[in-house]
């Protein structure tokens, strides 16, 4: 391996780690209604489990209601089951070919103790990027081993690899703190 392909491969898995933060983040709940909370839902279709974005149409009726009109009318019942057993603590209902579901406001504790929920996953974020880090310059240093490179240019990659780790630390700190302030303002 050089020196670019190390680059290369740990910046693809740091935005892998960041994406996956981003799609944990959009399950939480924050009692202001979007689509995104109901990404992960996976509805028994003839047997089948599929995305609910597969077999329904998601919208927001208002800032705390999403509705959800599945394409097929005798799909209503497994749509709403899946979301009533999903562990976002919803409760939908069925009105005609339309379900509703109403996003409950959060109590004050509720989104304190969400709050430190991110704060983990954001933290788990980092010792992920930070690991991938550290395994790239291990990388660099069996490379100086084996005399492949230099020691200046091991000094050089340690560096890229340390300026790719800050930003992406710092991007996921910008996510924390977004999410952070759209759960204390609902």
């Amino acid at each position: 391996m050089s020196i670019a392909n190390i680059r290369k491969s740990t910046e693809e898995k740091m935005k892998r780690s960041i994406e996956s933060l981003k799609t944990d983040l959009q399950k939480v709940r924050t009692g202001r209604a979007h689509t995104g909370i109901l990404d992960h839902i996976q509805v028994d279709y003839y047997g089948q489990p599929v995305p609910i974005s597969q077999v329904a149409n998601l919208q927001l009726a208002d800032a705390r209601t999403i509705t959800v009109q599945p394409w097929e009318k005798n799909m209503i019942a497994a749509v709403e089951k899946a979301i009533r057993e999903s562990d976002l603590g919803l409760n939908p209902a069925a009105m005609g070919e339309t379900i509703r579901v109403p996003m409950p406001a959060l109590t004050e504790e509720r989104r304190r103790e969400l709050t430190k929920f991110i704060k983990g996953e954001g933290e788990q974020t980092k010792v992920a990027i930070r690991n991938l880090r550290r395994d790239a310059n291990e990388a660099f240093k069996k490379l100086v081993k084996d005399k492949e490179i230099s020691e200046d240019d091991e000094r050089r990659a340690q560096d890229d690899i340390q300026k790719l780790t800050d930003k992406a630390v710092a991007e996921v700190e910008q996510i924390l703190q977004t999410k952070e302030a759209e759960i204390m303002t609902v």
